[in-house]
C-alpha cells in the first residue's frame, strides 16, 4: 500500500507549530500525501490560552480558512481539508459556539488536553502529577474522554486518545477497563480515532493509542485513521506506513478517511 494519509497537522497559525500552510502542503505533496487535513487548534479563551500559543486567535479564523481554500485549488491533486482540532473542555466550557461557526470545516478533531482546567500535558505543569497522583488523574481522564466522545459536539475523529500517558506516568494497576470504556463511549458517539504517530517521539515512547487500546477500538468496531500531528514541515508524513502496520495488527483491515466532499473512503490495509 502506497498511498499516505494524514487527517492531523498544524501550522504557524497557532503558538507552538513553524510551518506555513503553503509549506505544510507542499512538503506533503513532495512526500506523496494524497489526503491531508489542516487541522489547527481551534480559538480558546484567554482563561486557557492568554498567550495564543495554544491555539490559533478567534481573528484569524477566516484567514485560515481562506488560505487553506487557496491551497487547495494550487493543488488539485491532492485532497486537502480544512480542519480545526476541537478542545473539549466539559463543565469548564467557556465559549459558545454555534453550528454556524464549526460548518466551514470538514473535520473536527476531538481532544482532551484539560483535566479539570489543567494542561495536564504542559510541561510547565507537571507538578501537579504529584499533587494527585498519576493512578486518580488516568482515571480521570479516561472518564472526561468518554464524555468527550459520546457527547453532542460533532467531532469526526478522536485524536490521540491516550494523550495522558505523554510524559511516560503509567497507572499501577491494569488501565484495560478504562480502555474498553473509551472504546464503548467512541461507538456510542459514532466517532472515528486516530492512530496518532507523534507519541512515539515523547517520553512514552508509544504511538497515541496504545495496542490494547487500538485493539479494543478495533474490537468495538470504530473506525480508525491516521494522523501525524505535525507541528513542522519535517514531521508532515512522519511514520505513516508504520502507523498503517500498527492498525493491521490490531485487527483493523481497512483505513477510514474522510474527505472534503463529507463523506468518507476506505483504503484496504495490507499486512
Amino acid at each position: 500500500m502506497t498511498e499516505l494519509i494524514t487527517t492531523h497537522t498544524h501550522t504557524n497559525f497557532c503558538g507552538h507549530a513553524t510551518g506555513s500552510i503553503h509549506d505544510m502542503v507542499n512538503a506533503a505533496q513532495a512526500a506523496g500525501i494524497t489526503t491531508m487535513a489542516i487541522t489547527e487548534h481551534y480559538p480558546l479563551t484567554p482563561h486557557f490560552d492568554p498567550h495564543d500559543y495554544i491555539s490559533m486567535h478567534k481573528d484569524r479564523v477566516n484567514e485560515y480558512i481562506q488560505t487553506i481554500d487557496n491551497e487547495r485549488r494550487a493543488h488539485s491533486s491532492m485532497d486537502i481539508l480544512t480542519g480545526c482540532e476541537l478542545d473539549w473542555l466539559g463543565d469548564s466550557e467557556d465559549r459558545t459556539i454555534s453550528n454556524e461557526d464549526l460548518k466551514p470545516f470538514d473535520v473536527i478533531l476531538g481532544s482532551v488536553h484539560f483535566v479539570d482546567q489543567w494542561a495536564f500535558d504542559d510541561p510547565e505543569q507537571r507538578h501537579h502529577w504529584d499533587d494527585v497522583g498519576v493512578d486518580e488523574i488516568w482515571k480521570r481522564y479516561f472518564e472526561i474522554w468518554c464524555e468527550a466522545a459520546s457527547s453532542d459536539r460533532p467531532f469526526t475523529i478522536m485524536s490521540h486518545p491516550d494523550l495522558v500517558k505523554k510524559f511516560g506516568y503509567r497507572p499501577t494497576y491494569d488501565p484495560q477497563p478504562l480502555y474498553d470504556q473509551a472504546a464503548e463511549a467512541a461507538m456510542a458517539g459514532h466517532r472515528l480515532i486516530e492512530l496518532n504517530t507523534s507519541g512515539a517521539y515523547y517520553a512514552c515512547k508509544e504511538v497515541f493509542p496504545a495496542p490494547n487500546l487500538l485493539k479494543a477500538f478495533c474490537h468495538a468496531g470504530v473506525p480508525a485513521t491516521v494522523g501525524t500531528d505535525a507541528h513542522q514541515v519535517e514531521t508532515v508524513a512522519r511514520d505513516i506506513k508504520s502507523a498503517y502496520k500498527d492498525l493491521y495488527e490490531a485487527g483493523y483491515r481497512e483505513l477510514t478517511v474522510p474527505t472534503h466532499s463529507g463523506d468518507f473512503r476506505k483504503i484496504p490495509l495490507d499486512d
